[in-house]
């Protein structure tokens, strides 16, 4: 019996290290959010724009066949505010708040930053990739909620964080180990007895 207690802590510890290793940003919800606030970026920053005219063809009366596209309902639209989106998350880092509270910021300046500038741009490239895995897995739903008007200046956190990757609404993997430190603790008594 003591050998598969001692296999089975042995087990917890490292599926607990493959867990966290694998897991490159270990705070979604507050990675999320970054990417929400550059999309916010840039839903803010729209020009209004004309309607896309797709009328080119013209019938065997001479007159042009096609449709008038909104911009605002367009796939040229979704395409703008989302090429080019995770490459701008390169411009963030992760800069620690207190002893158990960090925040991503934009780098205004990468040459007058005061922290590690090797280990900002290590945060920099993992804040991008995960901004490409985020919209891998909601650039769908993302882009039909643009299109249709659902996604508004002020609302894209709770649109992207909360109800499509659903980031803000899991407890953060520092929390679940926070939560699981004393389970780990007792198996680790129970193997070295």
């Amino acid at each position: 019996m003591k050998m598969s207690m001692s296999m089975l802590c042995l087990f917890t510890l490292f599926f607990l290290g493959v867990l966290s290793l694998a897991n490159g940003i270990e705070d979604k919800c507050v990675a999320c959010k970054a990417v929400a606030e550059e999309l916010e970026h840039g839903l803010s920053n729209e020009r209004p724009r004309n309607h896309l005219d797709m009328r080119h063809r013209l019938d065997s009366k001479g007159q042009r066949k096609g449709k008038v596209i909104d911009y605002r309902v367009s796939e040229l639209r979704v395409v703008e505010l989302l090429d080019g989106l995770c490459e701008k998350m390169q411009d963030y880092t992760l800069k620690k708040i207190d002893s158990n509270k960090y925040e991503w910021f934009k780098v205004s300046s990468w040459d007058n930053l005061t922290i590690n500038k090797q280990e900002a741009r290590a945060y920099s490239k993992d804040i991008s990739s995960y901004c490409g895995r985020l919209l891998e897995q909601t650039e769908d739903e993302l882009a039909e909620l643009i299109k249709n008007g659902s996604v508004k200046v002020g609302d894209v956190s709770k649109v992207l964080c909360q109800d499509l990757s659903k980031h803000c609404n899991q407890i953060s993997l520092s929390k679940l180990t926070q939560k699981l430190f004393p389970i780990k603790m007792v198996l680790m008594k129970k193997f070295l007895n």
